[in-house]
């Protein structure tokens, strides 16, 4: 990378963090003042910072534009589908991903098992709110008095023995799975049916999906199902770097 180059690109972390000087520029990015000024001119130029009457500078809108319409345009479902469908190969379990819609939580995709015996869910189809794993991490990230909320208006259906029994129970649970960063559901919806469950997150740190594995008990017992686990949050990571730009955490593997 050209020094003329990195030096401009290292002034945008500096602007981030709040307005600065042109001292406090050039000292940043180790040049004269001279060069800091003309790199900041050219910046200003193009709209990614901004001089502000104290002759300081910060973060310009063009810059914000730019990065609202790059997240637009991400396709959480096209960047997720190959890593589902390896975690499939993987496994051999059904794989979906989730987002949430308003008060619903949707599947938008599915790559289905190996194996004879099939899950009913389809992409489109709103899940088990109080129940499933994906709807567990989605909820659970929300702010504490909009979760208390959702957990006031949501009905508990008995699904079976194993179903969330009410709001209280219900708040406990998303404080447990935002605390573990992941989620289960051992026979909440349907006795014969485990699922666990990692989030996907956007640039800011929020949860904007939930991707899962799913198996019948009679193909993979609880404990079968929740030592893939490390494979579904290893899943979850690697989306969540592509989807967020943000490089993986060391150690971590696809």
């Amino acid at each position: 990378m050209s020094q003329t180059l990195d030096r401009a690109l290292r002034i945008l972390p500096l602007l981030a963090r709040g307005p600065a000087n042109l001292e406090e520029t050039a000292r940043h990015i180790d040049a004269h003042k001279s060069t800091a000024l003309r790199l900041l001119r050219t910046l200003h130029e193009h709209g990614l910072v901004h001089r502000q009457a104290d002759q300081r500078y910060r973060l310009g809108a063009q810059l914000f534009a730019l990065a609202q319409e790059a997240v637009e345009q991400l396709d959480v479902r096209e960047i997720a589908h190959p890593h589902l469908a390896a975690l499939n190969e993987r496994t051999g379990h059904t794989v979906h991903l989730a987002v949430r819609e308003d008060d619903q939580v949707l599947y938008i995709d599915k790559v289905e098992s190996r194996y004879p015996v099939r899950m009913y869910s389809r992409i489109g189809k709103p899940v088990a709110l109080t129940v499933a794993a994906v709807a567990k991490l989605l909820l659970a990230d929300l702010p504490e008095a909009e979760r208390r909320q959702v957990a006031q208006r949501l009905t508990y259906p008995r699904y079976t023995s194993r179903s969330t029994t009410g709001p209280a129970a219900f708040l406990t649970e998303l404080a447990r799975v935002r605390e573990q960063g992941w989620a289960a559901d051992l026979g909440g919806h349907e006795e014969s049916i485990n699922c666990v469950a990692a989030p996907v997150r956007g640039p800011d740190g929020r949860v904007v999906a939930a991707l899962s594995v799913s198996a019948p008990s009679v193909v993979a017992s609880e404990s079968d199902l929740t030592a893939l686990l490390p494979h579904v949050r290893r899943t979850a990571d690697t989306v969540s770097a592509d989807y967020s730009g943000r490089p993986l955490p060391k150690g971590t593997t696809a």
